[in-house]
């Protein structure tokens, strides 16, 4: 299977309990579950920007360094279905 990405924060979705969920209860394939539920963003006024300043202490969590955890966000984040506009 192909690895998925939630197309909001980029997180990789290893698993389906990590896929957030449409307004019909059916796994969302494109956004990951702190992204979206019940068909709908949970914040649906988050910027790209904010969207960074949440992941990037994720990033840090796992080992990476802020300034690459940023690189990465930035240059990944706009590419994604929700951001790619």
């Amino acid at each position: 299977m192909k690895q998925e990405y939630c197309q909001s924060c980029g997180m990789p979705m290893e698993d389906t309990s990590l896929y957030g969920t449409e307004k019909d209860g059916s796994k969302s394939l494109d956004y990951c579950t702190y992204c979206y539920e019940d068909g709908s963003f949970r914040k649906p006024e988050e910027t790209m920007e904010e969207m960074i300043e949440t992941c990037v202490p994720f990033m840090k969590e796992n080992g990476m360094a802020e300034e690459d955890a940023r690189a990465i966000l930035n240059n990944s984040l706009p590419h994604l279905k929700r951001w790619n506009k």
